[in-house]
């Protein structure tokens, strides 16, 4: 039997406060989506004025970096036309995000969920994504 480690509720909320506070510090309001290992919602929240439109793809970048165990970015890089994921993106019922802002998190080299942030432009998301991710690694030291 393998014993992994798993994504709390707590773990969850500190994600939630350390990416909300990188959201306000850079002055945009976000959907902010963190998933357990298999993609599934753990937390959402949108910030007062955070794009409805970006409620879905929120949620669908943290899915896809919990479940492919790698960045949105990365994939947007690779499914280029010709690249190695061309047309990943119609997988899972259109839900797979190409576009960076959802980040996979990680925990003694296991997958333990992911977040995904939707908003502002690309490299914004991923910011407040990667200032979630931080606050775990830091919380996970002590």
């Amino acid at each position: 039997m393998k014993m992994v480690p798993r994504l709390t509720l707590d773990d969850a909320r500190v994600m939630m406060g350390a990416a909300e506070a990188k959201a306000r510090e850079i002055g945009v309001d976000m959907d902010i989506a963190i998933t357990d290992d298999g993609g599934s919602l753990l937390m959402f929240h949108r910030m007062d004025n955070a794009r409805i439109t970006s409620i879905d793809i929120a949620i669908s970048k943290a899915f896809t970096a919990a479940a492919a165990r790698k960045s949105t970015r990365a994939y947007g890089e690779t499914s280029q036309p010709g690249g190695p994921s061309y047309g990943i993106h119609v997988s899972n019922q259109g839900r797979f995000m190409i576009v960076a802002g959802g980040l996979p998190v990680f925990c003694d080299g296991q997958i333990v969920g992911g977040i995904g942030c939707s908003s502002g432009h690309a490299d914004q998301d991923e910011v407040v994504s990667q200032a979630g991710v931080d606050a775990l690694m830091e919380r996970l030291k002590k």
